[in-house]
């Protein structure tokens, strides 16, 4: 698990009392973004909860938001999703996609990324109207 500042703590300690107060709104949104970051990843319910150590349940009520996110979970979920806790949050977005992407990008072997390289190249010949002749 990462190492978070004394003042990020702080602050994710607060944002739980928020949340344990009963912020629907907050709730509501933060419930629909958790669900949303962990489809975009292609996860299962039954797969996050295996790696939070808890039922599917859990994560079911969780993404309701019949169930109050802790501090722990935020973090758990923030670094399980490769999102900051900001953006789970409040929506707030930081180039996620372009994050998400090039994390995944260099975990690949280099003959996939020079796959990948050479269907954007091809797209972009493509948009342009250009064909492989027309170099």
């Amino acid at each position: 698990m990462l190492e978070y500042p004394t003042f990020l703590l702080y602050y994710l300690s607060m944002m739980d009392i928020m949340l344990l107060r009963g912020d629907d709104i907050m709730n509501k949104t933060l419930c629909n973004r958790l669900k949303s970051a962990r489809k975009n990843l292609g996860l299962s319910q039954e797969y996050v909860a295996k790696l939070a150590n808890c039922h599917r349940t859990t994560i079911t009520a969780i993404e309701l938001g019949t169930r109050k996110v802790t501090t722990d979970e935020l973090v758990f979920f923030s670094e399980l999703y490769g999102i900051s806790s900001d953006e789970l949050l409040y929506g707030t977005q930081n180039n996620t996609d372009i994050k998400m992407f090039a994390r995944t990008f260099s975990s690949l072997c280099d003959s996939d990324k020079k796959e990948i390289f050479n269907l954007i190249e091809y797209k972009q010949r493509m948009k342009e109207g250009k064909t492989q002749y027309d170099r």
